[in-house]
């Protein structure tokens, strides 16, 4: 066998290894009374993750909300904040992790937003005092938010020992909590999590109290 075919051989050898020994994560996340729980955020410590480049996202304006609710990104994504709405909106934060303001507009600005620092970064509207958005920014290399019913999945993730992190706007403070510890096998793994977050009332209005940003941007400042 000749250096050439040799190194072919290497290369494939080491790549199928690698597939065998990704996983998937299934995670489940509930309240306190045990209730599935969108919008929540797990971030894993472990394996290093194959680095983006140059990571990229959208946060769009739909309906007078922002869509999604929350975003999780890796730090030093860029995001652009589409409307799609009829209407102009004018997007801003005065987070520590990232302040800035996007004026009057309809649309796509024309450039995207740096999110170059970690933390949490509450998003607000000049026109609509309704609207609030959530990004989530990290250095870890493995993270997502948890859909509709409460669940997330994470693939080709290596085997290993992680360590987790969750977040949710809901929580108390608005501070990320430790998840523990977790071991993923080469099989994949499915597992819950519980955060502990303040219930809504049932006469929460449909509408949030024009404070509502002030008080979210009051929480992320304290991070």
């Amino acid at each position: 066998m000749n250096f050439v075919a040799s190194c072919f051989l290497v290369i494939a050898c080491v790549l199928l290894g690698a597939a065998a020994n990704a996983a998937t994560l299934i995670a489940e996340f509930v309240d306190g009374q045990g209730k599935p729980l969108k919008d929540a955020v797990l971030t894993l410590q472990g394996p290093a993750g194959k680095a983006d480049p140059s990571p990229k996202a959208d946060m769009d304006q739909r309906n007078q909300i922002f869509a999604p609710h929350v975003l999780a990104v890796r730090t030093g994504t860029q995001i652009k904040f589409p409307n799609s709405d009829n209407i102009r909106h004018q997007v801003y934060s005065f987070s520590p992790a990232k302040r800035f303001e996007l004026r009057l507009y309809g649309g796509t600005p024309s450039e995207p937003v740096l999110f170059d620092k970690p933390g949490v970064v509450v998003l607000g509207c000049n026109i609509h005092d309704w609207m609030l958005g959530y990004v989530y920014v990290t250095d870890d290399p493995w993270f997502g938010v948890s859909n509709d019913q409460g669940s997330l999945t994470l693939d080709q993730m290596p085997a290993g020992h992680y360590v987790a992190t969750l977040w949710h706007p809901q929580a108390p403070d608005m501070q990320p909590v430790s998840g523990g510890e977790i071991n993923i096998p080469a099989a994949g793994l499915h597992t819950r999590f519980s955060i502990a977050v303040q219930p809504k009332g049932d006469d929460t209005p449909a509408v949030p109290a024009p404070s509502a940003f002030g008080d979210a941007f009051h929480k992320a400042a304290h991070e």
